[in-house]
This record gives structure tokens, sequence and C-alpha cells, in this order.
């Protein structure tokens, strides 16, 4: 069968996401079943980074490389 026939999932990794809220949101929106995911609030941690609370029960924030991961308090 032709490769141009087989099409792969568009999985996509939280790190590969743009570093920008709307990317964010709209990554956590399509893995939340299009369910809209907001965020809930804001602040900065004891390192200095800001941890974005969002209503889907996580946190995030960016590592040193300017990538989005879930934030665990330690």
């Amino acid at each position: 069968m032709s490769q141009a026939f087989m099409r792969e999932q568009d999985d996509q990794w939280l790190e590969d996401i743009d570093p920008t809220m709307n990317a964010l949101i709209h990554f956590l929106t399509k893995e939340n079943n299009g369910i809209i995911v907001q965020e809930e609030g804001s602040h900065t941690n004891e390192e200095g980074n800001e941890i974005h609370a969002m209503s889907n029960g996580l946190s995030y924030t960016k590592d040193g490389k300017g990538r989005w991961m879930v934030y665990f308090k330690k």
C-alpha cells in the first residue's frame, strides 16, 4: 500500500508545542477531547519559574530550554 494513503497519528508531545499560553491551551484542549482548558491562575515559585494552574487540574511551567512541562511541587 502506498504511504500516501497511510497516515500516522499527528501525535504531538507537550514539550514540542510553542512556548506560548495560546499553544498550551490549544494543546490541552485537544488532549481533553475538545473540552476547553483554561488558565485558572499563575504564580512564581521559589526558583523564579512561572507556574500556570490550569482547569484540567494540573500545573505547567517551562524548563530551562523554554519547553512546556507538567509542574510537580517538590
